[in-house]
């Protein structure tokens, strides 16, 4: 595989980086290596530096370097799931008696990581709104290795500026790290704002047709890839090859799917605000959404998730969820298909009492790409009940 890029356009890398043809046969798509390991010449002769596939395989590598690539990072790794991806970014930034901040709004499998897990190993957390940077800085303690930020957030959609925040950290010694799923690197790019580390959730819109689940690290600091490579190796929570195949074939119409998806958001979101049910819509795009001046700046457009709130309270959100029909019931996002679900009692019922516990009353649209007047009916028939 090769580092080596044709092109700066997104569009071109998220087809040619990392998708070298095959040597053997010329194939234009890289191969499935369905493999555990590999002949060695020689004692320590590693050919092309392929000894087992926990530590390499060259799937996983061709979708190591278009991650990469699409983020402008020099360092991209692959992983099982995004929540393995974050474990192992936490077990490499932190040691037992570090603090790291964390958003007031996240998503609830980040939040059980944090609460749950790394807090057992002696890692202490504190809670900011990162929409804030002078919140940030408030929370921020001689303890601390790490600002952790989701912008768009889940599931409240709100705004973090990403520059402003990096500056934050950078005057405390801290690594700031962006949670990049919901935007994706085609809408934003946090490292070039200067974030240090990129987390996505590739099961969502990089892998972009709900068939397979992975998670990504993406850094351009080549010392800290060296380190999370090998936290990646030792831990061993890597992406499969056909996993790793799925995600790349996914990031080829990255952005072709990226742009539908905003437009049909956008459409669905102006609707919202306008019927008699909905109490409030979230969604960066509009210009009453106090993060939209930020989310203009650095972001190309404003992606496919808003959530909103309903009048008549929890009942009525899920009752809403339950009536809708093109939009499938179901947790996750960023497919192709249009989903719908209620925060509270399913992605994000593991913050339920903290400072992270979401309206009662809200439900999340992933908007998908199909034809949008298809999407509102469906949701105006939703709402009517």
């Amino acid at each position: 595989m090769s580092d080596t890029h044709i092109s700066q356009h997104f569009e071109t890398l998220a087809i040619h980086a990392g998708n070298t043809a095959d040597p053997l046969t010329g194939a234009v798509v890289p191969p499935i290596y369905q493999v555990s390991t590999y002949k060695q010449d020689g004692v320590g002769g590693l050919r092309g530096g392929y000894e087992y596939s926990r530590s390499a395989n060259p799937t996983r590598t061709a979708l190591e370097e278009n991650l990469a690539a699409l983020e402008g990072g020099r360092r991209g790794l692959a992983f099982a799931s995004g929540l393995a991806a974050e474990d192992c970014l936490l077990r490499t930034l932190l040691s037992p008696g570090d603090h790291v901040v964390i958003p007031n709004d996240a998503y609830g499998g980040t939040f059980r990581l944090f609460a749950k897990v790394v807090a057992r190993w002696g890692v202490e957390w504190s809670v900011a709104d990162t929409g804030d940077p002078a919140a940030v800085r408030a929370a921020i303690t001689p303890k601390t290795k790490a600002v952790w930020v989701e912008t768009p957030s889940n599931p409240l959609l709100g705004i973090t500026d990403i520059a402003a925040v990096a500056q934050v950290a950078r005057d405390a010694g801290a690594r700031l790290v962006v949670d990049n799923t919901f935007a994706t690197p085609y809408l934003q790019q946090p490292l070039a704002l200067g974030a240090d580390v990129v987390v996505h959730s590739l099961t969502k819109y990089m892998g972009g047709h709900s068939d397979v689940v992975g998670g990504a690290l993406v850094t351009g600091d080549a010392e800290l890839g060296e380190e999370l490579a090998y936290h990646q190796n030792a831990m061993g929570a890597v992406a499969g090859p056909f996993d790793s195949w799925l995600v790349l074939r996914g990031a080829k119409t990255l952005s072709v799917r990226m742009d539908r998806h905003s437009e049909n958001a956008t459409k669905v979101a102006d609707m919202l605000t306008r019927h008699a049910r909905v109490t409030s819509v979230l969604y960066p795009g509009l210009p009453e959404h106090p993060g939209h001046e930020v989310a203009a700046k650095q972001m190309r457009s404003f992606g496919g998730m808003i959530s909103f709130r309903v009048e008549g309270g929890e009942e009525a959100a899920v009752e809403v969820c339950n009536r809708a029909r093109i939009f499938t019931l179901g947790e996750s996002l960023g497919g192709v298909e249009s989903l719908i679900e209620h925060p509270g009692r399913m992605t994000h019922a593991s913050v339920a009492g903290s400072a992270l516990e979401v309206p009662a009353d809200l439900v999340r649209l992933s908007v998908g790409i199909e034809n949008v007047d298809d999407l509102l009916e469906d949701l105006r028939q939703a709402l009517a009940g």
